[in-house]
């Protein structure tokens, strides 16, 4: 159902744009940019396939630092041009190894709720892990693996009821 082909699930990614609010206090440097109270927003974009139907898949999404390496986030995305229209809400928690200098591996784990036009809502859960790997100052590029598992999933309707994909990112600090 959401078998999103790989080349398409790293062109979604791969438009991740990460802002990060800088945090003034001395303190705020010891995880640097995963410092406790951080924010970050992302917006994205790229194409999926759902439905025997190519989309163009649009977000955004935010998180805060509640402890160094420690965040919460919420996403939203919208999937167009195909049949049916599908959105996304997604809550998150990720933990980011902040301390190795150059490469950082990270964790994390989400609640998805799928809104799919003319058919019952899915809901998912999954994890991802990888890591982020220094090339800047300001500058991380995030590459991982996601696994998702659609909960009450009927194979009859979506053809699969877990998926597994790449995560790319780019993190930027302002």
């Amino acid at each position: 159902m959401y078998r999103t082909r790989t080349y398409n699930a790293i062109l979604a990614t791969l438009f991740g744009l990460t802002l990060l609010f800088a945090n003034t206090s001395a303190q705020a440097d010891v995880a640097g940019v995963f410092s406790k109270g951080r924010t970050h927003f992302a917006i994205f974009g790229g194409t999926g396939y759902a439905f025997n139907d190519d989309y163009f898949v649009i977000g955004a999404s935010g998180s805060y630092y509640f402890a160094n390496g420690f965040n919460v986030g919420l996403g939203a995305e919208v999937w167009t041009g195909g049949n049916p229209d599908i959105s996304k809400i997604t809550p998150s928690i990720q933990y980011v190894f902040f301390k190795p200098s150059v490469v950082k591996p990270y964790v994390g784990a989400f609640y998805r709720k799928t809104f799919i036009e003319d058919l019952p809502d899915l809901e998912s859960t999954g994890a991802r892990a990888g890591v982020y790997i220094a090339s800047g100052k300001n500058l991380f590029i995030g590459i991982g693996g996601v696994y998702e598992s659609y909960l009450d999933c009927e194979e009859t309707i979506y053809r699969t009821c877990d998926d597994s994909y790449p995560e790319i990112s780019f993190t930027f600090a302002l």
